[in-house]
Parts: structure tokens; C-alpha cells; sequence
């Protein structure tokens, strides 16, 4: 018999060879080695079972934590229609004590959809994070050296920093102006230049209609001051000129046509605190001007404002006071200066 006969009998399974001392020291080893008498499965189970294994057990792992925590996002979402919602997810006006009792400004719909916006960024975030975390276990399980992948990440996460500052801020502002509730589909906000009512509002670009019908495509990181005119009450403030007619007439005038508009019954459910007449504001070359305000819901502060003004300025004509206005504005004309000769009008002459 030829050696390579021999050498190839000798490595056959089962003519008295057994694993290496290395391989028989580890429990797996062992107990294939024991259980099948195979050395070269004895001798690849640690990749034949044991890593297939651990990857198993980390994706398994992951897509448990995944659910887990997604879980946990939906309940918090569920949870945002009742009053006990978690404090750290409510809008900065709600965490104060005293705002709760003002009007309009629990509104369950409202809260549910900006909830479910926020749960929806939370969930990718989430299944990013946890995959990755996954991913990268996995490489080191197949003796991946991570130190470079990790260091070119950090430079790519670097440059995508510094190259893209401004996406970054506007993702960021865009999350927290979700969280702090600043403003949502529907309202109407003063954000600088534009002025409207918001259509659409993303993690990124907010869009805004305004009164002439332009539409407006506002980066959420330019936004620096937002005045939302619909959130909460809205004041109506109506400053009237009364000329120089006696201020104790026109207050009296004001406040009875004040006090119809607040009996109305298309306007009295959108009227908050009946309407007052403060009184003379401000004293003008042309006048007093009375202001009078009324406290209104935010939807039903522009409806108000205008019958206001309509009743206010009628009850003034009625009563007269218009024309005392108008009189009073007529200056008189000048006498006309009397003819050099005496008031003949004729020359010296003969």
C-alpha cells in the first residue's frame, strides 16, 4: 500500500482518530464528538452550530427589542387622548398649572395626531438604532474588524454633519416644534413673512396659505418666532374715533351695541367674555378714540370682530355721533378781504 493510500485511510472517520485536545476542552466539541463520533463535525461545530446560533440569537434579540419598545411607543400614543398623558409629552403652555383651564386648549384630536406624527418618528428612529446595534454583532460574530467601519462612520458622520448643517437643523427644529405642539395643520400662524393658514406641516418644510392664496414652503429651521392665532382665546381689540363728542354719550352708545352682539345667538357660543368698553385709549388732533374688546374663541375671533365693528359703527351713525365727527373736521373759510376803494369796487377815477 502507497503512503498517500495510507494518509488518506488514516484522515477517514472512524478508524480510531478523535479530535484535537483544543476542540475535546470545549463542551460543544465534546458532546458532538460524543454524540456523533464525527471528528470533522466535532471539529466544525463551532461554525457549524454554535455561530449560526448566536447570529440566530441576536436577530431574535433585536426583533424582540424592536417590538418591544414599539410597543411601548403605541401605548404611549394611545394614551395621549386622556387627561393623564405623561408630562414629557405634552406642549409647554400644557405643563403650566393655570393653563388647563383655558378654553380650547385640550383638544383630543389634535393631540392624537401630533402623538401618532411623533410616535412614527420615534418608531424609525428605534428600528434604525436597534438593527444597527444588530448589524454590527453580527459582523463581529464572522471576525469582521470593526474599529475601521467604525472609524469611516464617524468620518462620513462628520462630513454629512458639516455638509449638511442646515437639513440637520431643520430636522431638529422640526421634531421639537412637533413636541412643544407649536402649531399644527389647520391653524393660522405668524411665522415673519408668511402669514396664513398652515397646510401641511413636516419634519422639515412647513407650508403655509396665506390671505391672497400663495402658497409658502418655510424650511422649519428659519422658523425663529411662530404667533399662532388659533390656539387657546383670541382677543378682539376695535379702537373707534369719537372726534371731540362728549366720551360719556359715545361709551354709552358703544355698550349697548356691544352688549347686542353678545346675545346673538350665531355669534354668543364663539364669545368667551362679554364685551367691554374700556373707555377713552388715546386722545388724537382729530379726538378721543373709545376701545372696546371682547374676549372670543380662536376659531370665532375673525366672525366677532367684524359684527363688532358693523354694530359699533352703525350705533354711532344712529346716534349721531358721526356727524358731530364730520363737523367737526369742516374748517371755516376765511372772510373775504373788502375792496381797496371802500367796498364800490370802482377806481378813483372820474
Amino acid at each position: 500500500m502507497t503512503a498517500s493510500a495510507l494518509t488518506l485511510l488514516a484522515a477517514a472517520p472512524g478508524q480510531g482518530d478523535s479530535p484535537s485536545p483544543d476542540c475535546l476542552n470545549e463542551a460543544v466539541c465534546n458532546a458532538v464528538w460524543k454524540l456523533t463520533g464525527s471528528v470533522w463535525f466535532a471539529e466544525g461545530s463551532y461554525w457549524i452550530l454554535v455561530k449560526p446560533l448566536r447570529v440566530a440569537l441576536i436577530l431574535l434579540l433585536a426583533v424582540v427589542a424592536r417590538w418591544a419598545v414599539h410597543r411601548t411607543i403605541n401605548r404611549l400614543v394611545r394614551t395621549t387622548s386622556d387627561a393623564g398623558v405623561p408630562t414629557m409629552l405634552r406642549p409647554l403652555r400644557e405643563r403650566i398649572p393655570t393653563a388647563a383651564t383655558e378654553p380650547g386648549e385640550f383638544v383630543p384630536e389634535r393631540r392624537r395626531q401630533r402623538a401618532e406624527a411623533i410616535g412614527s418618528v420615534l418608531r424609525s428612529l428605534t428600528t434604525a438604532f436597534v438593527f444597527g446595534i444588530a448589524l454590527l454583532m453580527v459582523l463581529r460574530e464572522f471576525s469582521f474588524d470593526l474599529a475601521p467601519l467604525l472609524a469611516s462612520a464617524g468620518i462620513a458622520g462628520v462630513a454629512l454633519g458639516f455638509g449638511a448643517q442646515s437639513l440637520v437643523k431643520d430636522l431638529l427644529a422640526g421634531l421639537f416644534m412637533l413636541i412643544e405642539d407649536q402649531y399644527g395643520v389647520g391653524d393660522t400662524v405668524d411665522l415673519g413673512e408668511a402669514t396664513g393658514v398652515v397646510e401641511a406641516v413636516g419634519l422639515r418644510v412647513t407650508t403655509v396659505r396665506d390671505g391672497r392664496g400663495v402658497l409658502w414652503y418655510i424650511r422649519n429651521g428659519e422658523i425663529v418666532r411662530v404667533g399662532n392665532k388659533s390656539q387657546g382665546w383670541a382677543l378682539v381689540v376695535v379702537d373707534l374715533p369719537i372726534g371731540f363728542a362728549p366720551t360719556e354719550e359715545a361709551t354709552a352708545v358703544l355698550r349697548t351695541a356691544a352688549a347686542s352682539v353678545a346675545v346673538d345667538p350665531d355669534l354668543s357660543s364663539e364669545i368667551v367674555e362679554a364685551p367691554e368698553v374700556l373707555g377713552v385709549e388715546q386722545m388724537t388732533v382729530d379726538g378721543a378714540v373709545i376701545r372696546t374688546v371682547v374676549k372670543t374663541t380662536a376659531e370665532g375671533q375673525f366672525a366677532v370682530g367684524r359684527e363688532l365693528r358693523r354694530r359699533l359703527a352703525e350705533a354711532l351713525e344712529n346716534s349721531g355721533i358721526t356727524a358731530q365727527i364730520a363737523a367737526a373736521r369742516l374748517y371755516p373759510v376765511a372772510p373775504a378781504r373788502p375792496p381797496a376803494d371802500g367796498g364800490t369796487g370802482q377806481s378813483g377815477a372820474t
